[in-house]
Formats: C-alpha cells, structure tokens, sequence
C-alpha cells in the first residue's frame, strides 16, 4: 500500500515553505478571494504562482481553495482565477459549489477537481456522483467513520479520498453553518466566519423577570456550541486501511510553531515513529480538549477555554555557523535557560543552554527582549534554518 500523503496549510508563503520543510508532501492554501479563510494572509497571484514553482521544484503539491458558494457576481472573477490557476500549474482546486465545479470543468478543463469539505460527502452514493462528473478526489466530511470510508473507496476506487486528521473542528462538522452571517452579518460560507460557536451563551429571562440565566452544560461553563479539537493520530494505520491517500491538517491560520509541531509528529508516525511518545508532542501546543473518534456523536467541549501547552515557542532558528545560533525571538528568553530543539532532522528534541548571547545590537546580553529580535549564543549542534526553539512549562509540584 502506498504511503499516504501528508497534507498542510499554508495561510502564507513563509508556512507553506515551513510545512514543506518539516515534511509536509502538499499544502493546502487560499488566493486573496474565493477562499474559506479570508482572514489568514493568503496568496496574491504573484505568490501562488512563486508558492507553486517553489513546490514543483521539491517535487511537492500545491492545491488552491476556491470552495466558497459562490453568488452571480462572483462567476467573472472566479472564471479568471479558475484559467489563471490552471496556467499557473496548480495540482487542484477545492471546490463545494456545483457551479463552481462546472465553471472550473468549462474554463480549466486541465485542472484537477476535488471537493471540499464543505460538500459534505458522506456516502458512497454522493461520491460516486463527483468521480462520475469528474472530480479527481473527495475530501470527506469530518463524521465519517473508517468502516464507512471503507464503503465508500470500495464503491468507488478510482476516487481519491482525503480526510481531516487534526486541528479544531467546526460544531456544523464539515462548516455548513449560518451562526456567524446571523449574528455579525459574516458569513462562514464565504471566508468570514467570526467562529460564534466559541462565544460563551446566556438565556434571557422570561418577561417580568429581569437578568438573565447561565446555560450550564456543566459547573465548568456555559460553552454549549464550543466544539473539540481532532486529533486522530492515533488511527492513521486505520484509515490508510480503508482507504485514505491524504491526511489533511486543518490551520491556516494557527501560528509557525502549530504547523510545525503537527506536521512534525505526523510527518514522524507515518514514516514509522512510536506513534504514542510522537503523540505527545500534539500536547506541547494550546488545543482544546481532544476528540480522537469521529464517529462519536457530539464533539462539544463545555469547558470552553483551551488548554496550554507544554512548550512556549520561543525562537524561529535563522542558521548557525561558527557554533553559533542565530534565532529570532518570539518568547522573552534569558540566558541560562534550556531550549529544546523542533527539528525534522536528528537534532529534534535535543537541548539548548542558553548563554554568552548576543543581542541585535552586537552587544551582550542576559536579556532576549525584543520582540523578532535577533539573538546569537553557542549552540554544539548545527542547526538549520527553518528548526524552531522552544521551552518546556515548569509543572506544579
């Protein structure tokens, strides 16, 4: 069986050249309109077109988000960003809306078609539907079970099947939802979502009595429509037997040290790692509580609130020479501390003792202050660009 592919975000140029770098095999990213995270960076055409070539050249994947439902007035413009994609050498387009999917076919006919999410496929009827009007792949709706995946690539198995194995999780599942249009005139369905499920809720009182009254799912909080994180890591080998080509992580829009953390685990467990200690490592980040089955029903997380991390990110590592690390900051820091290294080579986990460091002034220093300023201090391992540091939260005695 084939190793599946690792799929990553991209909400810029630097995360997709990141993602890549900790063993991501494509990215996943947005052109400035027509895309489902309309507040991430995005690319400019420009950069779509330098992303891709970047890509091509490492033998990687880019496929570009253009899975809004779209309105009449949008057709024009999406007609020359569908002809400009294909151009450009996109490896596919994520698209939810059936006209959209018609227009790409129309105008892109060499562009490869696959089906957002937001389609939300659930069945192998529904599949079968877009292998036979010509999509490429499916990216299946977050409830489906492996035993249904299973139905499904058997029914159809020239269709490729993509699925989310982490990151936070919409309470519509596959992010059909009206919430945020309704309360703050931002619609999900086109890029806007305010994410509103995550507000904590009351009830007004009913008329004569004043105030109003805590919806209490539990003591914890009142967090009714607050949704899990995925994280299937846990089920890889599962999923890939059912028939899974690409685990897809959800986050354009999460920090350099999410993307690098996740992809780093998971690039590790699919090449063979000890799946329960790289596991752990999806604890070092801020997440809300963990859903690990999706076949699970409801996937609230009453408590509300997220869960620290174990590890504060702390520096973007620039390169190394002379047994110096140069790093730019992005936790305070101060010398004497031990770092710990997040690489995708050998040096991942391996320690740092902070000292004899160089401020952005030449100057030295105890004190790493400024924010993305720019430290040196000696460091025995050769670190790469692109490797990040981070430091380990004292624990409570």
């Amino acid at each position: 069986m084939e190793k599946p592919e690792l799929l990553a975000p991209a909400g810029n140029f630097k995360k997709l050249k990141l993602a890549f770098y900790f063993g991501a095999d494509a990215v996943y990213l947005g052109g400035r309109d027509f895309s489902l995270r309309s507040f991430a960076d995005n690319f400019t055409d420009a950069e779509l077109e330098e992303g891709i070539a970047y890509a091509h050249a490492r033998n990687k994947k880019v496929y570009v988000a253009a899975n809004i439902f779209a309105r009449n007035a949008d057709l024009a413009a999406l007609e020359r960003h569908l002809r400009f994609l294909e151009e450009a050498g996109a490896d596919g387009v994520l698209v939810s809306d059936p006209g959209v999917f018609r227009l790409a076919k129309r105008v892109a006919p060499r562009l490869p078609l696959h089906i957002s999410t937001q389609a939300n496929t659930l069945n192998a009827e529904a599949a079968a539907m877009w292998y036979e009007l010509g999509a490429k792949r499916v990216v299946l709706a977050r409830e489906v079970t492996p035993s249904e995946i299973a139905r499904i690539k058997a029914a159809v198995p020239g269709l490729e099947l993509e699925a989310f194995v982490h990151g936070a999780m919409c309470i519509s599942y596959s992010g059909r939802c009206y919430l945020s249009d309704y309360l703050d005139g931002r619609s999900s369905n086109r890029g806007a979502c305010v994410q509103a499920c995550r507000y904590a809720y009351e009830i007004r009182a009913k008329e004569g009595k004043s105030g109003w009254l805590p919806v209490e799912t539990d003591s914890r909080g009142t967090y009714l429509l607050n949704s899990k994180d995925l994280n299937l890591a846990g089920s890889l080998g599962e999923l890939a037997e059912a028939g899974v080509c690409s685990f897809k992580i959800e986050g354009r829009m999460k920090s350099e040290y999410y993307l690098a953390t996740v992809v780093n685990a998971y690039r590790r467990i699919l090449d063979g790692g000890d799946a329960a200690a790289l596991s752990a490592e999806l604890e070092t980040l801020t997440h809300r509580e963990y859903m690990t089955d999706t076949g699970a029903g409801m996937v609230t997380s009453p408590a509300g609130s997220q869960k620290a991390g174990t590890c504060d990110f702390i520096a973007v590592v620039l390169g190394s020479d002379g047994g110096r690390v140069r790093a730019e900051m992005r936790t305070r820091f101060k010398a004497g501390d031990l770092l710990e290294v997040l690489s995708p080579d050998e040096n991942f986990k391996k320690e740092v003792l902070v000292s004899d460091m160089v401020g952005p002034d030449g100057v030295k220093t105890d004190d790493a202050k400024l924010v993305q300023g720019i430290y040196t201090f000696p460091c025995a391992y050769a670190l790469r660009e692109g490797d990040i540091l981070r430091r380990r939260r004292k624990t409570a005695q």
